[in-house]
């Protein structure tokens, strides 16, 4: 498989999941990564993080306020808010998780690089989420609302721990001084 069919196969694993289940709510389960899907992400409900993201759900065409031509055409549009976050691998990182709307839920569906389904976790209306993420496996991994989709998705880029594996810069060759 060449590399730029790559994010297509994963939005089609990952629209096909929702396409086969229900939304999450309330009463649904959630689930936070199993024995397998730990070895690439550990989430935890509390613990020490390095570093810390906010992540918003942001409403950005409603059937309340518009614009309506949007809402009209598309439904209602949300978003997360950033969609794009960079990590660093084993470094724990919080996310706390504001869900905006006082009157829809959204959840948080993570897909790994190879489109395995990691974590499925109910984000509920005027509620704030957090969780303490430690990626194991470098890559870019992909998020979605799967009430939402494809519009209220984002990305996660593992990036090589800062500890262990810095990247370290030679002085210039004595030539070059």
């Amino acid at each position: 498989m060449l590399m730029r069919d790559r994010p297509l196969v994963i939005l089609a694993a990952a629209l096909s999941l929702a396409a086969t289940s229900k939304p999450t709510r309330l009463a649904e389960p959630s689930y936070l990564p199993d024995a397998t899907a730990s070895r690439v992400v550990t989430v935890t409900e509390a613990g020490a993080a390095h570093a810390g993201i906010t992540v918003l759900t942001e409403a950005v065409a409603i059937k309340e306020t518009g614009p309506r031509a949007t809402v009209s055409r598309f439904g209602e549009v949300y978003a997360f808010s950033p969609a794009f976050v960079a990590v660093h691998r084993d470094e724990p990182t919080e996310i706390s998780f504001w869900n905006l709307q006082p009157d829809d839920d959204h959840d948080f569906m993570l897909v790994g690089p190879d489109a395995q389904v990691l974590m499925k976790v109910l984000l509920p209306a005027l509620r704030k989420t957090i969780y303490v993420f430690t990626f194991h496996d470098e890559g870019l991994f992909t998020f979605y609302c799967t009430m939402h989709q494809p519009e209220m998705s984002g990305q996660s880029l593992v990036l090589p721990s800062q500890s262990g594996s810095a990247l370290t810069l030679a002085p210039p060759p004595a030539a070059a001084r």
